[in-house]
C-alpha cells in the first residue's frame, strides 16, 4: 500500500486512509489544517475519523508550533502489551472468575484507589520515576493543583469509552496482556486549560477553525503548554505501568503453580508531541490516534472488543512521518452505535469473549468500529505484522 495524496491549502494531504470512506466532517478537518501558517506536513492513517478540532488518525508535523486540539484532551493515551510465558492450555475454561479478579485489582470506569498506588510495593517498578513526576507537579498550571489527591489515587486506574484491559491468544499460543488507557482526569483538564488559553491569542483569531488555535514557539504560552504536555504524557505512561504490574500480580495469584512469567513491556503512546527531525526542519509532530512507527519500533494496532489486536513493527516511512494506525478507528459516533446495535447483537459479536455484555458498553460493540483486517491491509508500507492477537478476556469500565 502506498499513500493517495490529495490537494490541501499549503501543503498536500498524504492519505493512507481511502479518500472516498472518509466522513465529510473529518476530510474538511483535514483541509482546514493545512491552511495553518505553521503546518509542515500532514499524514492521515487508515483509522482515521472525526475528532475534536483535528481528526483521529492524523499525523501534523508543524514547525515552530504545536495545536493541542492535535493532541487531544486524552494526553498521553497509549497501549501497553506484555507477553508471558503462559500457554492457552494453562488458562482455565471458564474466565469470568479472572476476570472478576482483574476488575478488583484495577478501578474502572470513574474508580480510583482508595489510597494511591505505592510503586516500591510492586514488582520491578523503580520509585524514582515515580517521585520525579510528583516532584514536578507544583510547576503544571495551578488551576489544576486542587485536582492532586484525585490525580494520585487514579494512576494505575483504567477509565471508561475505549480503554481496555484484554487477555489475550497470540499466534503461537502464548498468553499476552494488553490494556489502553491515558492521563485520566487530570490530562482532560490541563488540555482543556490549555486549549482555552489557545483561543484568546491574537494569531488564532483569523482560523477557519478556532480548536486549530496553536501556541508558537518562544512564547510563555508555548512554554507553560510543553511542560504541562510533557508532564501529562509522562503521567500516561506510568499509569499504565502501574495497571500493567497490578495486572500481572492478578496472574502471579492465579497461576502460581505455572510459575508465570513475563517479557520485557512494549508501551506506545498515540496521542503526543515528539520532537522530529524531516527534510532538514526541526518539526514538532502530534500524533493524534496514531502510534510511532520508526524502523524497528514494536508497537501495538488493536480492533475492538471482539476482534483482536496486532504486535507490529515499524517500517519507518518517513512520508509517514514514522507512523501508523493507533487502531482500527471508529465508522460510527458513539450516539448513532447505541441506536443501532442492541445486547443481542453485542452478545453475538463478542461470542467467545468473556466481558461484559451490557446495554452500558454497546457503544464499543465490533461493529462501531472498522474491520480491523482492513485497516491493517492499508499500512503495510508503515509496520510489519510480528503477531496477531485474538482477546479472550476483555475489561471495560
Amino acid at each position: 500500500m502506498t499513500y493517495t495524496e490529495i490537494s490541501g491549502v499549503k501543503i498536500p494531504i498524504r492519505m493512507w486512509a481511502d479518500p472516498a470512506a472518509v466522513e465529510d466532517g473529518a476530510m474538511r478537518q483535514l483541509r482546514n489544517v493545512t491552511t495553518l501558517p505553521w503546518v509542515r506536513g500532514l499524514a492521515v492513517m487508515p483509522d482515521v475519523h472525526y475528532g475534536k478540532g483535528a481528526t483521529v488518525g492524523s499525523v501534523i508535523a508543524m514547525e515552530g508550533a504545536v495545536c493541542p486540539a492535535a493532541v487531544g484532551v486524552d494526553i498521553g493515551c497509549g497501549m501497553s502489551a506484555v507477553r508471558t510465558s503462559l500457554r492457552a492450555g494453562d488458562l482455565p475454561g471458564d474466565l469470568s472468575r479472572l476476570r472478576s479478579r482483574i476488575e478488583r485489582a484495577i478501578p474502572v470506569g470513574r474508580g480510583l484507589h482508595d489510597e494511591p498506588v505505592d510503586p516500591s510495593g510492586l514488582h520491578g517498578l523503580a520509585t524514582a520515576a515515580w517521585q520525579d513526576l510528583w516532584s514536578r507537579f507544583g510547576s503544571v498550571a495551578t488551576a489544576v493543583h486542587f485536582r492532586e489527591d484525585r490525580a494520585r489515587r487514579q494512576i494505575g486506574t483504567l477509565g471508561a469509552g475505549n480503554h481496555y484491559i484484554e487477555v489475550s491468544i497470540g499466534e503461537d499460543d502464548a498468553v499476552w496482556l494488553t490494556l489502553h488507557s491515558g492521563s485520566r482526569n487530570i490530562g482532560k483538564e490541563l488540555a482543556e486549560h490549555h486549549i482555552g488559553i489557545a483561543q484568546k491569542l491574537a494569531h488564532n483569531q483569523g482560523l477557519v477553525d478556532r480548536d486549530l488555535a496553536v501556541f508558537v514557539a518562544r512564547t510563555p504560552q508555548m512554554a507553560a503548554y510543553r511542560n504541562d504536555l510533557y508532564w501529562a504524557q509522562e503521567y500516561a505512561r506510568q499509569n499504565r505501568t502501574i495497571m500493567m504490574e497490578l495486572l500481572k500480580n492478578v496472574f502471579r495469584r492465579e497461576f502460581k503453580k505455572a510459575r508465570v512469567g513475563f517479557v520485557e513491556e512494549i508501551s506506545c503512546h498515540h496521542n503526543y508531541v515528539a520532537e522530529e527531525r524531516y527534510d532538514g526542519m526541526d518539526l514538532l509532530v502530534t500524533r493524534k490516534g496514531a502510534i510511532r512507527a520508526g524502523s524497528g519500533d514494536l508497537g501495538i494496532i488493536p480492533g475492538s472488543m471482539g476482534t483482536g489486536s496486532y504486535i507490529v513493527k515499524g517500517l519507518g516511512n518517513a512520508a509517514a512521518f514514522n507512523s501508523a494506525s493507533h487502531g482500527a478507528g471508529r465508522r460510527m459516533s458513539r450516539g448513532a452505535a447505541k441506536r443501532r446495535f442492541s445486547t443481542r447483537d453485542l452478545e453475538e459479536q463478542t461470542r467467545g469473549v468473556e466481558c461484559r455484555k451490557d446495554s452500558g458498553v454497546v457503544d464499543e460493540i465490533p461493529g462501531a468500529y472498522k474491520p480491523i483486517e482492513q485497516v491493517m491491509s492499508r499500512q503495510t508500507d508503515l509496520v510489519e505484522v510480528v503477531t496477531r492477537l485474538r482477546q479472550v478476556v476483555c475489561v471495560k469500565g
